[in-house]
């Protein structure tokens, strides 16, 4: 008995010691969960302001140290403008850290606005605030001290020039590149090399000048004796086939000479025997010294050269007076000569040219990419709207506020709808469906709340671009929050449409936006050419701008 008593009591202990440590498991479990959920609050340092004045809206988020903060961005506060995001204080506090946000924010117009909620991303998930209501009081103007005047007339304001000034100095840049290699390689009058002013001259002097340059080479220093021979008797020979008119440069020896004997008997070239006697000596001395790797003394070397010079200059003496053709041919030589260096020079100044265009395009498209570059020389629709001045305005009531690079033009009022149960209808447009970019707007609003049916009036605007001519429709739907936290339904796919251009049919992507707010059902529609790159971007861009007004 005792030892069943003993048994019972232990067992009760044990059992009151497990339940202890399950309510303090409990407790520590219920303690590290209250740690890691984050807080979000949300204050403003007033409620009431004059026109112009700025208030503050406070952001203070309580969350664990690894988590990811991603406050609100751009003009979320709208119908407030955001006048400055100062810079997010941070406090460590053990494994939390607060976050304090503060935006400076006002408004130029009097009256009651709504504040709308805000959200706030903690490790992808959204934490909304609030919505506030905030007085925008007028000041009180003294009439009788301040002295009225008449509202002024509208002013034109130039539109900004935007990026293509850019394309044009670099364009100008290019073409003073190019023109100033033409100017140096072509236009420009260049001091003539020596060599150069050497082909200019007329046979006989060419030869001296060739025969005193010949004597400053550095042949004889170096014992290059075969090259030093076969210039000096390519020199003489080269001046008998211009002047004496014999196929000298490719004859031998005993050719050569048998040439200039035939030409002496029948008194053409009036040259005596010793001459032809030396000059023979010279080529035979030349031949050695090229095919026989013979080498000659200085004092025969010195001998040649004078045997060359005077073989020269006899035979130009020996020459008759040149005919009248013959001085034309020595013209049309120099004319040729100029032309042919003039024609280098432009193939010089061409492959220069072109190497820069080739240098150039090839920094531009490694930097921005082929098609980047491609759209910008000879232009893309889109890109050039993507690239111009965009403009935000509300659209309709309840209205809806938008970004667009262009203005989108009012169409005729639509009647209600009762399939939908809408009671009104407006329409703002830009391009037409097929083009390179359409974008509608569409405002309704309707009756009873009870008996608007979205689903209805989403259906109704994919039938209405069926009508419109789409085919083949491909459709999908998902739910969206813009950055503004305005959520709402995406309806997005394909389609085929005849281009009112080229009559030929292409396939396109489309996007419809819808969103039921402040007692209307708002829609945007958009329709692009499928791979346009520009066009998606215009797409996110203008998406990322939706907002809508909550001015009461």
């Amino acid at each position: 008995m005792t030892d069943l008593i003993l048994t019972n009591t232990f067992i009760a202990s044990i059992n009151k010691k497990a339940s202890i440590l399950l309510l303090l498991f409990c407790c520590l479990s219920f303690c590290g969960l209250a740690q890691s959920t984050p807080t979000v609050k949300s204050s403003v340092d007033s409620t009431s302001i004059k026109i112009g004045e700025q208030i503050h809206f406070t952001f203070e988020v309580e969350a664990d140290t690894a988590s990811q903060v991603i406050f609100p961005e751009g003009q979320t506060f709208m119908p407030l403008e955001v006048v400055e995001a100062l810079p997010t204080d941070t406090i460590v506090n053990q494994d939390k850290f607060n976050l304090i946000k503060k935006y400076a924010l006002t408004q130029f117009d009097s009256g009651s606005y709504t504040l709308p909620r805000q959200q706030v991303m903690i490790n992808n998930k959204p934490y909304f605030t609030d919505s506030l209501k905030i007085e925008v009081n007028t000041v009180v103007v003294d009439t009788t001290k301040q002295k009225m005047y008449d509202i002024k007339a509208l002013a034109e304001v130039e539109k900004p020039m935007g990026d293509w000034w850019k394309w044009l100095l670099g364009g100008l840049l290019v073409a003073a590149l190019v023109g100033g290699l033409l100017y140096w390689f072509v236009f420009r009058k260049k001091p003539l090399t020596e060599e150069e002013k050497i082909a200019l001259l007329p046979p006989y002097d060419r030869a001296l000048a060739e025969l005193k340059r010949l004597d400053e080479s550095k042949y004889l220093i170096q014992s290059e004796y075969k090259e030093y021979y076969s210039e000096l008797t390519n020199i003489v020979r080269s001046y008998l086939e211009e002047d004496v008119h014999i196929s000298a440069l490719e004859s031998t020896t005993d050719e050569l000479i048998t040439k200039m004997e035939m030409l002496r008997d029948s008194g053409s070239l009036k040259i005596d025997d010793d001459t032809i006697k030396q000059f023979k000596n010279v080529l035979q001395t030349a031949d050695l010294v090229k095919f026989a790797k013979s080498t000659p003394e200085n004092s025969v070397i010195d001998r040649d050269r004078k045997t060359i010079e005077q073989i020269v200059v006899k035979t130009k003496e020996a020459l008759p007076e040149p005919t009248e053709e013959e001085l034309m041919e020595q013209e049309e030589y120099v004319e040729e000569f100029k032309r042919k260096k003039r024609h280098q020079q432009i193939k010089y100044a061409i492959a220069a040219g072109v190497a820069v265009l080739v240098i150039t395009a090839g920094v531009f498209t490694y930097k921005y990419g082929f098609s980047s570059v491609k759209d910008s020389v000879f232009g893309h629709p889109t890109k050039t709207l993507l690239e111009n001045e965009w403009i935000g305005s509300s659209y309709g009531f309840p209205a809806i506020y938008l970004e667009t690079p262009e203005v989108l033009k009012r169409d005729e009022e639509i009647a209600s709808n009762e399939m939908t149960g809408t009671s009104s209808h407006q329409e703002f447009s830009y391009g037409e469906l097929g083009s390179n970019f359409y974008i509608k707007t569409s405002i309704s609003t309707y009756n009873k709340e009870a008996d608007f049916d979205a689903k209805k009036a989403i259906d109704a605007a994919l039938e209405q671009v069926e009508k419109a001519g789409a085919k083949n429709m491909i459709v999908k739907q998902e739910d969206l929050t813009t950055p503004t936290g305005k959520e709402g339904n995406k309806v997005f796919g394909t389609l085929e449409i005849e281009n009112p251009e080229t009559n030929k049919v292409r396939e396109e992507a489309y996007v419809i936006l819808s969103f039921v707010q402040n007692g209307g059902f708002q829609q945007v529609i958009m329709v692009y050419e499928q791979d346009d790159r520009y066009a998606k971007e215009i797409v996110e861009r203008v998406t990322n701008s939706i907002d809508f007004k909550t001015e009461s």
